[in-house]
């Protein structure tokens, strides 16, 4: 299943709230969902009967859309989720809240997650002293994220930094100055504050 490159607010009213992947439009009057809080299309405004089938799907879509993963991806974190001790839905939720574009977005080193990982991507960042730029590198605890030296005097990574308003997890800890970020515990499912119900995607993929 390839990316979704189209408009991702029609993802926000498709799913009827908002899943911030615009950044800071998100946060204005502009925000669509604010706007026409319906699901897109000819028919977005029409009431349907949601089966048990639908409501596991959307809580499923939520998250691949949250996070920016596909669906082969999305299969791939549950059957190494589900073959891990403890909840399986807690164990999938903690593998991609510790996808490094998520990290960087936590840091709040980018205004969304599909940022965060355009910059992983571009190579903006370094992982314990190398060069990561796969977004779904995994981060432990320990872990020091620091902006790439070169990338220092970008306007893109200026503007970030002038208007980074905190972190926005207590799992980890930045330094603006030295631009780095340092993970410093394993994020639980209470520091996971996405809207999901994880127990219906288990059902889901348990059928």
């Amino acid at each position: 299943m390839a990316r979704y490159t189209g408009p991702v607010c029609r993802l926000c009213r498709r799913e009827g709230l908002k899943l911030y992947l615009k950044g800071d439009k998100c946060f204005t009057d502009k925000c669509p969902v604010a706007k026409r809080n319906y699901a897109p299309g000819q028919h977005g405004q029409s009431r349907k009967k949601v089966t048990e089938y639908g409501l596991q799907l959307r809580e499923k879509q939520k998250v691949k859309r949250f996070y920016g993963i596909n669906e082969s991806q999305m299969a791939r974190y549950f059957d190494i989720a589900d073959k891990m001790q403890g909840i399986t839905g807690e164990n999938l939720l903690h593998l991609l809240e510790t996808r490094l574009d998520n990290a960087v977005y936590r840091l709040g080193f980018a205004q969304s997650r599909p940022e965060a990982r355009q910059l992983v991507t571009h190579g903006h960042f370094i992982v314990n002293g190398h060069k990561t730029d796969i977004p779904s590198f995994k981060i432990t605890q320990g872990d020091v994220i620091q902006v790439k030296e070169k990338s220092r005097n970008s306007e893109k990574i200026k503007s970030i930094i002038e208007n980074h308003n905190g972190t926005q997890v207590s799992w980890v800890n930045v330094d603006l100055e030295a631009l780095k970020g340092t993970i410093v515990a394993e994020p639980t499912r209470d520091d996971i504050d996405i809207p999901v119900e994880e127990h219906l995607i288990v059902e889901l993929y348990s059928k």
